[in-house]
């Protein structure tokens, strides 16, 4: 990604449109799936529908937009005025898509409506968190957490969706919950797997008696840096260097052939990276 384009992503338009889409679908997967089947969605959304099955005094939309409100405020205090302010757009975003949808997914299997329910609201908190806002709730919690005391932001989730869930068990029929715990989890790995789509990378480290070789065929071919670091052979005690490298998937076979061509004894190891964040990678998000 150039800078241009690198620049564009951290543009007004760029956030604004994610968080545009990534709340259509967390609204989407909240009015048209969960509320008919009567889920529970994990965070402050489970709370919204929790207090709106035993009220109907709001919309879940409008309780969701209730509850936001004093989190917004901790965010605007301890995190950061541009956070919040994107936020508070996905907030509305989110309120008013949940306002205007009106109609009810043609699922009628409580499974597949959880699943299916919880791949649109994985893939639009996914989105939505690629921008520099979020769409309220247990983002806002989770982000000032770990910056505040190094909580993971899964942890925070975790927690609350864990005493969300012990209520909801003694409100609800045992099997909407369990439904509902599917649901959560679908919403999960789809959110990983968005967040981590654009941004994963091969980390490729190189044993080989030609280390120097292929550091500058990897550099002048595959165009890609390349760092030496020392080694030592466990069993031989001879000392060997090792080529450390990070590629994308499209390169992966490229580079593969490379080492093997020059090195056909080459020992090489792909590792999974779930975020690259440098020159010529991603970018670090300040919010």
């Amino acid at each position: 990604m150039n800078s241009k384009l690198r620049l564009y992503a951290y543009s007004i338009p760029w956030n604004i449109f994610l968080l545009t889409v990534g709340s259509f679908l967390v609204a989407m997967s909240i009015k048209s799936v969960a509320v008919p089947h009567g889920f529970v969605t994990g965070g402050v959304s489970g709370i919204a529908l929790l207090i709106y099955y035993f009220t109907a005094t709001l919309t879940p939309g409008l309780w969701l937009f209730v509850l936001n409100i004093p989190i917004a405020v901790i965010g605007w205090v301890m995190i950061s005025r541009r956070f919040v302010l994107y936020t508070a757009y996905g907030m509305c975003a989110i309120t008013a898509w949940m306002e205007i949808i009106s109609f009810t997914l043609p699922v009628h299997d409580h499974l597949l409506a959880a699943i299916a329910g919880g791949a649109m609201l994985g893939a639009g908190a996914g989105i939505s968190m690629r921008s520099l806002g979020s769409t309220g709730g247990l983002d806002i919690l989770g982000i000032l957490l770990h910056q505040r005391f190094g909580f993971r932001i899964g942890q925070v989730s975790f927690i609350f969706n864990a005493a969300l869930f012990t209520i909801s068990f003694s409100l609800l029929e045992t099997d909407m919950v369990l439904y509902s715990l599917i649901m959560v989890f679908v919403t999960s790995q789809i959110m990983d797997y968005v967040l981590s789509m654009f941004n994963q990378r091969k980390l490729v480290f190189i044993i080989s008696d030609h280390a120097q070789v292929i550091s500058d065929a990897i550099i002048k071919s595959a165009n890609r840096g390349v760092t030496l670091l020392e080694g030592r052979g466990g069993y031989t005690g001879q000392p060997k260097q090792v080529v450390m490298t990070v590629v994308n998937n499209v390169q992966q076979k490229k580079l593969e052939e490379l080492i093997f061509t020059l090195d056909p004894d080459a020992f090489v190891i792909f590792e999974n990276t779930f975020n690259v964040i440098g020159k010529g990678f991603s970018r670090r998000k300040v919010y």
